[in-house]
């Protein structure tokens, strides 16, 4: 068996990515659909691909095709097909996805966005397996098992009349649902190891060097809104951008930045007297009115010029202090005006 038609690897050791895990083995040798849930970056079309190669149809054909990511129109073309002439530019007949996938798994992923006739007519595959082409009159028949996924509650949507109940009940007949990230906080470090060595190989280095405790503190303390997907590219632009394979920093927003579209530069601090970044936190009860932009302005500079004091004036040591690049460091330090001297 190559890898093509092996299943693919999962990582982790938590509890609830092993019971998922056991509960992927017991299902997937059936020939029923599957309905799998999870937030973005979960790695649904993971699961369904194990659910896939784990079955007896592993050496058929393994399908997938994004529903969110296509007109109405377009996708019941693409999942069912079209005569010749069916509609403007159709000049041939054309095998939708279905037919393709005959005898194998057909994965239909972000299914909640899908018209309600197309789920109409998903759900005759599913009840009868057959369907017609666009523009024909041939019923065919076919052998597919169907695999979706979704990020959104389809119950609720079905009691909204947004998502058809009876696709609903047919889809259900088992549902896998995928942890997030944050609450298999036992695999945070397996998985950043794991991706960290796949982009030291990709640099055509020899070994990784490891994470800072610092670094892996971060990872464990992030709540991680994207999952394993955030992971993955929060992990490799750090090892990339560390260099020396050795990842002491991160950079958990790349859009972070002092010259972001849409942020507003406030005034330069004045020189002379005392500084306004060494001010205590003001007691907004004594105040008429509030400058919001000034005080922010202030109590960064304030972090800026106590980091660089803290680490000798070492920006590089005072961005990791700050998880900043050396970068983004430079660039808050020329915002400010306190790169003079240099």
């Amino acid at each position: 068996m190559d890898d093509r038609n092996s299943p693919p690897r999962m990582i982790g050791e938590s509890a609830n990515f092993l019971e998922m895990q056991e509960h992927i083995s017991v299902v997937a040798p059936l020939n029923k659909p599957v309905l799998i849930v999870g937030e973005r970056g979960t790695g649904k079309e993971l699961v369904a691909a194990r659910l896939h190669f784990l079955s007896q149809r592993w050496e058929q054909s393994f399908l997938k095709i994004n529903c969110a990511a296509m007109s109405e129109t377009l996708l019941e073309a693409q999942l069912f097909g079209h005569e010749a002439g069916a509609f403007t530019g159709a000049t041939k007949l054309r095998k939708g996805y279905f037919e393709r996938a005959n005898g194998g798994t057909l994965f239909l992923d972000e299914l909640a966005n899908t018209d309600m006739s197309v789920q109409e007519k998903i759900l005759r595959v599913i009840e009868y397996g057959e369907f017609e082409r666009l523009g024909g009159n041939e019923t065919i028949a076919v052998d597919v098992r169907i695999i979706a996924a979704t990020n959104e509650d389809l119950p609720s949507l079905a009691k909204q009349h947004k998502f058809r109940e009876d696709l609903l009940d047919r889809l259900a007949f088992d549902v896998i649902t995928l942890p997030p990230l944050r609450e298999r906080s036992e695999d945070i470090l397996i998985l950043a190891e794991h991706f960290a060595v796949g982009m030291v190989k990709e640099m055509g280095g020899e070994f990784f060097a490891g994470f800072t405790d610092k670094v892996a503190k971060a990872l464990g303390s992030y709540a991680w809104p994207g999952n394993v997907r955030e992971l993955k590219n929060v992990i490799e632009r750090a090892v990339y951008q560390n260099g020396d394979g050795h990842v002491s920093q991160l950079v958990f927003n790349p859009f972070e930045s002092p010259y972001r579209p849409g942020i507003t530069a406030t005034s330069r601090p004045q020189e002379g007297g005392q500084d306004a970044a060494e001010a205590r936190t003001p007691d907004l009860s004594t105040h008429n009115s509030f400058d919001f932009k000034q005080e922010v302005q202030d109590f960064e500079i304030r972090l800026l010029k106590q980091a660089l004091e803290q680490n000798q004036f070492n920006q590089k040591k005072a961005a990791e202090f700050l998880n900043l690049s050396y970068h983004q460091l430079r660039g808050y330090l020329r915002k400010y005006d306190l790169l003079k001297g240099e």
